[in-house]
């Protein structure tokens, strides 16, 4: 490597307690906090393997302080092997370092005046540990944007063997950094992008308004979004803010206090304080946002997606705007072999999986097209190693959501979404609804590969969140993962249902389509009535919204497709329960409030339009010979398996109906 990075000359243990002093004392301009290193580490520490430091004047270290724990010095020690350290290990120093000056925070700043700290200009000459010496993505002084193939720089020239010992390259005012072996990436200064000098006033506004709340609000942020959305890096963001505010996008500064706030009152300290205005931090984030475009980073996705989590947000001009950014910094590529730090490459396969799902679900509730294609995909599958948290980072604190189970939800968030995509990708393009896919026997015979993979996905889910069992006062945000795997469903069943409408040659067959259909619709509806207060008050992907709109939407479909007019009477029953279900639950849960406002829109809001006489028509909709009577509930296993069987024979489709299984009601996932 032609730049290497810049040691400081600083005993360790002046650089630890540097770090562990604060922003102020990096600075040079307040005095540094005074630390002391036990003897011995605490108990709790040596288990955890953490850094036991302790403040002046106080009993229990920092890291039992922050757990509300009983500091010990009870067991007996043990003989501590040698290990030789090599430069490598400085990453996972910066990380134990940032973790136990973080928790220390700014719990004695009783003030409201906000810290006036110089932002960091170049993190290669930052004093002591940091993990964002040599990041690409996050400098603080200029941005890098992806150099692809058909760009006016060549490629085979930056890779050759006369530039193969160069890993930047200087021309005039920009850098070319390359990070693999055909990854080049252009870094430009932001002094020369808009609005540049506005960024610290921007900041300081956004902090202004949280002051002097924003150290608790990060933390409500941790505990209970970053969990099962985890889109930071958390020991980084920590790092930033131990020193500064004024180190961050505004944007993503503000949105990660806005969402934070919907759990206010789930700090005891916080509760009984007035809440900062919401509608002002989103105000000064917006005007920040259309600047930050301007000079694109891992931060400016992050703040594209944290502002789409909130409700009435989900905006689709804003997704694609988001993938093109996403595109511009190189999060479409593998970046596993590159040359940057080894909690970037994980941060940015965590970022580039979220900007999928958005674009993915986006798509399907806009109904628009996806922006996102696998020819131009080479991000790997996520693994253990990109989520830096694990169990013992899990915060005690009530209210606080499980760690290790929100990395598998996002995981598993990741998983589903594919399947999706292939769902929108076959019946749901423009080609697709103009292009006939042939007859219905022919257009389950397409779909039935997707049927099966949704069956292995759920059936392959962990222990951990298919039987659900939740832990006393945590949060869980099962839920969206679950109403996501309906929403997939009922997409799927959608379509079907549409073509079986006009299916007149194929009876019986339309009778089972319906049939799987009213059973999903029914096991969805019992899923909703089977939500815990731990689920809805937890945090809610942004299609959650939509997706529990979609059953509606579903149910109206139903109904205006209905073979006899007992079917007709169901669903009208079952959309009154439905309304009344969300009505009642919504109360406290943002999700669902914005839910039924959606549904009173889209559903009743349509059905009124529906002239009287047009209802009546299509509540006593003419019985067909072969058409099935319901009566009040899905058909049993024994009538439906005696009947299915000789269908599928003359159907010659080759394996077991996929729709049966679900017409017997497996595969129900429920929380009661």
């Amino acid at each position: 490597m032609m730049t290497a990075n810049i040691m400081s000359s600083a005993s360790p243990d002046r650089e630890i307690g540097d770090a562990l002093a604060g922003p102020q004392a990096a600075a040079g301009i307040e005095q540094r906090v005074p630390v002391n290193r036990p003897s011995r580490p605490c108990d709790s520490c040596r288990k955890r393997k953490s850094r036991c430091e302790m403040l002046d004047g106080l009993s229990a270290c920092v890291l039992c302080q922050f757990h509300h724990r009983q500091c010990t010095f009870q067991e007996s020690i043990r003989p501590r092997k040698r290990k030789i350290t090599y430069p490598d290990d400085e990453e996972q120093e910066a990380m134990s370092v940032s973790r136990v000056a973080s928790r220390q925070g700014h719990k004695s700043s009783a003030a409201s005046a906000i810290r006036t700290v110089d932002k960091i200009d170049c993190y290669e000459n930052l004093r002591g540990p940091t993990l964002l010496r040599r990041t690409l993505g996050l400098q603080t002084n200029r941005h890098a944007t992806y150099l692809g193939p058909s760009s006016d720089f060549e490629h085979s020239l930056l890779h050759s063997e006369s530039l193969a010992s160069h890993d930047e390259i200087t021309i005039g005012p920009i850098t070319l950094r390359k990070v693999g072996s055909t990854e080049t990436f252009l870094q430009i200064h932001d002094q020369s992008t808009l609005s540049h000098p506005q960024e610290i006033s921007r900041l300081d506004a956004v902090e202004t308004v949280v002051s002097p709340h924003g150290h608790k609000l990060i933390h409500l942020y941790f505990r209970i979004v970053h969990p099962s959305f985890p889109i930071l890096h958390k020991m980084v963001w920590l790092e930033k803010y131990d020193r500064t505010h004024r180190e961050f996008s505004p944007p993503c500064l503000a949105f990660v206090y806005i969402l934070a706030l919907n759990w206010w009152t789930y700090d005891a300290e916080l509760a009984t304080l007035p809440k900062p205005d919401a509608l002002k931090l989103e105000d000064v984030a917006m005007r920040a946002w259309a600047e930050v475009v301007h000079r694109p980073k891992l931060s400016t996705i992050q703040a594209g997606l944290l502002l789409l989590q909130r409700p009435k947000r989900n905006s689709w001009t804003l997704t694609t705007q988001l993938v093109g950014i996403g595109q511009d910094i190189g999060l479409h590529l593998d970046c596993s072999h590159w040359s940057i730090p080894t909690w970037e490459k994980g941060l940015r396969k965590r970022l580039a999986w979220a900007l999928f799902m958005q674009d993915k679900w986006g798509a399907l509730v806009h109904g628009r097209p996806s922006h996102i294609h696998y020819p131009d995909w080479l991000v790997q599958p996520l693994t253990v190693e990109d989520f830096p948290e694990n169990a013992v980072d899990e915060n005690d604190e009530d209210g606080s959501a499980e760690v290790e189970k929100g990395r598998i939800l996002f995981c598993e968030m990741v998983k589903l979404t594919e399947i999706l995509s292939e769902i929108l990708s076959t019946f749901y393009t423009l080609r697709a609804q103009h292009e006939s896919l042939g007859s219905l026997r022919e257009q389950l015979a397409i779909a039935k590969p997707i049927q099966i993979r949704l069956k292995e996905w759920f059936s392959q889910l962990p222990e951990v969140i298919k039987g659900e069992d939740i832990k006393f006062r945590k949060l869980s945000s099962t839920g969206y993962l679950y109403l996501a795997y309906y929403a997939t469903e009922i997409t799927l069943h959608r379509h079907i249902i549409r073509v079986a409408s006009n299916a007149t040659d194929d009876i019986a067959l339309v009778e089972i389509c319906r049939n799987a259909a009213k059973a999903r619709l029914c096991s969805a509806i019992d899923f909703i009535k089977s939500l815990k207060p731990e689920h809805l008050q937890s945090f809610w992907y942004s299609p959650s919204c939509y997706n529990f709109s979609i059953l509606s939407a579903f149910m109206l479909l139903l109904w205006s497709t209905a073979t006899s007019t007992e079917e007709a009477a169901f669903y009208r029953q079952k959309l009154t329960e439905y309304r009344w279900i969300l009505q009642v639950s919504s109360n406290g849960s943002d999700v669902l409030e914005s839910a039924n406002a959606q549904l009173l829109l889209s559903t009743d809001g349509l059905m009124k339009l529906i002239p009287e006489k047009v209802k009546d028509q299509l509540d006593s909709p003419d019985k067909s010979p072969m058409s099935y009577d319901p009566h009040d509930g899905i058909p049993d296993a024994s009538s439906a398996t005696a009947s299915s069987p000789g269908i599928l024979q003359s159907l010659d489709i080759g394996i077991t109906f996929p729709y049966t299984e679900y017409q017997l009601g497996q595969a129900s996932p429920s929380f009661e």
